[in-house]
């Protein structure tokens, strides 16, 4: 992949992460980090992991995004009008932000030259990006951090439909003071 495409697409992330944090609407939100989450699956795939590339495709943008998806439409979120902002919160978002900003300005400063040389380097023969590779490190060495990501996803889903549950005894009011409706089953 030539380095302006490269470029290109790492800028079109960097945007659409923008637009994870900036949207309104949660829908629009999971919307861009779908796109997102599509553009890195690009940039494995021009790196050279083809595997962990459709992996990122199928298991995020797939399966991960949808499950997002019906866990919003369970929680019903409504776009609600922000207030004006807290100024501790703003002062602070802004100073993180300084922060990361200097981080990244530092490592661009220290990075080597050859940069595409020393990533060529790391490639380890014909095995790079294969599947045996990825499911060797993946149970292996990050077998602790895969089982914790994937209880975390579940103690989220368990907490979203904890949360969207109606409590049974609230259920709508009558219009009519002396009226009693029959319960929904």
């Amino acid at each position: 992949m030539p380095a302006w495409l490269f470029t290109f697409v790492a800028v079109l992330a960097v945007l659409g992460a923008l637009g994870v944090i900036l949207q309104r609407n949660p829908v629009h939100s999971l919307l861009a980090l779908v796109l997102v989450l599509s553009l890195i699956a690009v940039l494995f795939i021009a790196l050279g992991a083809v595997a962990l590339g459709f992996l990122q495709a199928i298991v995020y943008v797939g399966a991960i995004m949808v499950l997002f998806l019906f866990v919003i439409w369970l929680l019903n979120l409504e776009t609600e009008p922000r207030e004006g902002g807290r100024l501790l919160v703003k002062l602070a978002a802004a100073v993180l932000a300084a922060m990361l900003a200097a981080e990244l300005a530092a490592l661009a400063w220290r990075a080597a030259p050859g940069g595409a040389a020393a990533a060529g380097a790391l490639h380890q023969g014909a095995n790079y990006g294969s599947m045996a590779a990825l499911a060797k490190v993946l149970m292996g060495e990050y077998l602790l951090a895969f089982e914790v990501t994937s209880v975390l996803l579940l103690a989220a889903v368990v907490g979203a439909v904890a949360l969207a549950r109606k409590d049974p005894g609230a259920g709508p009011q009558s219009s009519t003071p002396g009226r009693l409706e029959p319960p929904l089953r």
